[in-house]
């Protein structure tokens, strides 16, 4: 379902390219990870064609990657549960709290 283009220098932000069901397709800043329930999942920011996101909108999926291959592409699913997406939406909500607190304890 997703392609993954990636860039691998750390300064800069890592993209992925999404094939959406309707054969549209979208590039995402990777914003994180996370591991909720012992599942890793991916924080994306789909962006338009100028590299903008000017609604904030930010998509979750299921992470997985081939531990026996890393060379692999990574797996991206669909969270099609209502549970299990609000989870990940809370760990997100979690991730930006901690990563706000750090960004104002190192301005100080």
């Amino acid at each position: 379902m997703a392609d993954k283009n990636t860039n691998s220098y750390e300064d800069e932000e890592m993209t992925v390219e999404l094939e959406l069901d309707d054969g549209q397709k979208v590039n995402c800043a990777v914003i994180t990870i996370l591991t909720v329930d012992q599942k890793d999942y991916i924080a994306l920011l789909p962006l338009d064609e100028n590299g903008d996101n000017e609604d904030g909108e930010v998509w979750f999926y299921q992470y997985e990657e081939d531990e026996n291959n890393p060379d692999e592409e990574p797996k991206l699913t669909y969270i099609d549960n209502d549970e299990e997406y609000e989870n990940v939406a809370d760990a997100f909500d979690e991730y930006l709290d901690n990563v706000e607190f750090d960004e104002i304890v190192d301005n100080e």
